[in-house]
């Protein structure tokens, strides 16, 4: 976890900030601009600014708006109240300048990125600012305020970037980092390269490994659990703490890892050959995100999800609007009797199909009476114009039936 900043004596003295010159009463026509402000800004950064440019990666992107976001609303506060408290926007940027550090960027692009939304920001409030026909004088103290909040912000972004170099300092450990971006890289590094690579760091080599990504904690910086094991290679890809686990499949697995994590939620992705830690690293990911977004059913807190143990739900969500498609197509008689009926319906199917068609098993999972299944699987038979215990299409009524039941009926089915 990243440590808090002090706040210094300079910083709780206000008394020279040029926000103060801004009349307070000026913030209220800012406020309703700050959505597109911020759109405006990230564009801005997303366009001139190379190295922030990742259209592939969602998340990123989100979470450098939700910081702009917070920025700039703190900024249109401080017009409105000289007096608000800088702590949480200071420890936002902060974190970001060690996020930067952690993932072995120079601040330089953070600082240029900054630069650009800055320079955004002024650009936009000064055209509004003369569509509304204001003073001149409000034009200039906007821009003094704009850049000495600039200031502030990059001063925060380096202190965290500061204090993660020295947190990552060392040869070896920056050789472990090496190590761990050529195994994550894309498409893989060869192999003598990440043998070379691997000797420098101390790290024997293994077989087969498991990439496992966590869910990052608030106020971390992105960094993940500390005292982990020198067994593992630890890093940041895609915002989030990630861990290469060497010869995952020996008896415990990843399982041994539940103290070392300490509660951290997270993923774990198949094991696979070395060459291909990429796979293992994005299945982590998906599954991280469908567990996430509470596809994968109820997990407990500091849950550690395999993806191997999700196969047909994460293959449906990848291929999830032709799964939806289908579905619509084979399952059309259920969805004509309505949800109710229909919703009932596909699930006794379903847990028949989990059962081998076995009434009274069927039946014990429903809690109903297996005369009842016999004679919903008889209705079953009767509205659908092929035969549902054909073994050849078992495996597909298997997919789609959850995949109808989440999309086209509304409560619970006995």
């Amino acid at each position: 976890m990243t440590e808090l900043y002090e706040r210094s004596a300079q910083a709780d003295d206000l008394s020279g900030e040029p926000w103060r010159d801004v009349p307070r009463e000026e913030a209220q026509w800012m406020r309703p601009h700050l959505p597109a402000l911020v759109d405006s800004m990230v564009e801005g950064v997303l366009r001139h600014v190379p190295e922030y440019a990742r259209p592939d990666d969602p998340v990123y992107i989100e979470v450098m708006r939700l910081a702009t976001a917070q920025g700039m609303g703190h900024f249109v506060q401080m017009i409105a109240d000289p007096d608000t408290s800088w702590q949480e926007v200071h420890q936002v940027y902060f974190d970001i300048g060690y996020g930067e550090a952690v993932e072995g960027r120079g601040l330089e692009h953070l600082q240029n990125a900054m630069r650009v939304a800055s320079r955004t920001a002024w650009r936009y409030l000064s055209r509004e600012a003369d569509r509304l026909k204001k003073p001149r004088d409000l034009a200039i103290a906007l821009t003094e305020a704009n850049f000495a909040y600039l200031d502030l912000l990059a001063s925060a972004a380096a202190q965290g970037y500061a204090r993660a170099r020295e947190k990552t300092a060392g040869e070896r450990e920056q050789r472990r980092g090496r190590l761990l971006s050529l195994l994550l890289s894309d498409p893989g590094a060869p192999r003598e390269v990440v043998a070379e690579q691997a000797n420098l760091a101390g790290w024997p080599l293994p077989e087969r490994l498991a990439v496992i990504v966590l869910e990052p904690r608030p106020g971390s910086g992105g960094e993940g659990p500390a005292g982990l094991p020198p067994s593992l290679l630890s890093g940041i890809d895609r915002g989030r703490p990630c861990l290469v686990m060497p010869d995952p499949d020996r008896p415990g697995g990843p399982a041994r890892l539940t103290a070392t994590l300490g509660g951290w939620a997270g993923a774990v992705g198949p094991s696979v050959p070395l060459d291909r830690a990429g796979i293992s690293l994005h299945w982590a990911h998906r599954t991280l995100d469908s567990m996430a977004a509470g596809r994968l059913g109820r997990q407990g807190p500091g849950a550690l999800v395999h993806a191997d143990r999700y196969v047909p739900d994460l293959l449906l969500e990848e291929g999830w609007t032709l799964a939806e498609a289908a579905a619509r197509r084979r399952l059309a008689p259920l969805t004509a009797l309505g949800p109710h009926r229909g919703g009932r319906l596909a699930v006794t199917l379903l847990e028949c199909l989990k059962h081998g068609f076995n009434a009274t098993d069927a039946a014990e999972a429903l809690c109903v009476h297996p005369q009842t299944v016999r004679y919903r699987l008889a209705q079953l038979h009767e509205i659908f114009d092929y035969d549902i215990e054909d073994p050849a299409i078992r495996l597909e009524l298997m997919l789609l039936l959850p995949v109808w039941l989440r999309d086209g009926a509304d409560g619970e089915h006995a």
